[in-house]
């Protein structure tokens, strides 16, 4: 029995199906990733949407909620801290940084207040255990030691929450939490300067921590859950009268004669 002869093309043909094959498998591939997600909870916009509640200011998200507790959570150690630097710091750069602190919190404190009542939200009234940790560090500082503790401290809060500022003020969608941002933006880039300007700033270190993330957030509680019919009060911080004060020159270090007798 003779074999039958090849059919002419098949060949052609059978390598024309897998290359079509290939090509649509790999747009599946493509595709599918995109119909998968698209539509599945979980995602960035399905989050989102579900943790912003609306307002008559603009949609208000569980960041911009986040941000506020911040900004009111700062107030509540960096303004005892800026008091303090003002009686324990050894040098006039150090002092002139607590005066800064202690006026820009009183500030930014009145803000938030303000905008957390217009929009039904509730406020701490006690600092995190982090905070307290560091207001301890600070008490038992002395001298100069205290000095480089509050100008570090001081300086790494500050730039962790400079980050999370920026954030809000690209991504708000409420004009309340947006003038906020604005103002705290102004306000913790001025306090960043007098704090650099100590000469007490160890960058190396600084920039290490920041990397690493050795220090936790400002905050580790969860944002508020969203506007309540009846927030608790946050009580208004109040510190004493301070006279009006000018930015300090820049540093590179502390002069010998300011830490004399320290």
């Amino acid at each position: 029995m003779r074999p039958r002869p090849p059919i002419k093309g098949r060949g052609i043909f059978s390598g024309t199906g897998l290359i079509i094959t290939g090509l649509t498998a790999t747009l599946l591939a493509m595709i599918f990733p995109i119909w998968s997600y698209a539509d599945r909870s979980g995602t960035g916009f399905d989050v989102l949407n579900a943790d912003t509640v609306s307002t008559g200011y603009g949609p208000l998200s569980a960041l911009d909620r986040d941000f506020i507790t911040k900004v009111r959570l700062a107030g509540l150690w960096e303004l005892p801290a800026g008091q303090q630097a003002r009686q324990k710091g050894t040098t006039p750069a150090v002092r002139t940084a607590g005066e800064h602190l202690i006026e820009g919190h009183t500030f930014l404190d009145e803000r938030v207040r303000d905008v957390a009542a217009k929009l039904s939200l509730q406020l701490p009234n006690e600092p995190t255990e982090q905070q307290q940790e560091w207001l301890a560090t600070l008490d038992s500082a002395q001298g100069v030691e205290y000095d480089r503790q509050f100008a570090n401290i001081l300086r790494l809060a500050h730039g962790k929450v400079f980050s999370v500022v920026a954030q809000v003020r690209a991504s708000t969608r409420n004009s309340l939490v947006r003038e906020l941002a604005d103002d705290a933006n102004s306000t913790v880039l001025d306090h960043i300067t007098v704090l650099e300007a100590t000469g007490y700033v160890d960058f190396d270190a600084l920039a290490q921590d920041m990397v690493a993330g050795s220090t936790p957030p400002l905050t580790p509680a969860p944002a508020p859950p969203g506007p309540t019919l009846d927030p608790a009060p946050a009580v208004p911080v109040t510190p004493p009268p301070s006279p009006t004060y000018t930015l300090p020159p820049a540093a590179t270090s502390p002069r010998p004669e300011d830490t004399e007798g320290s």
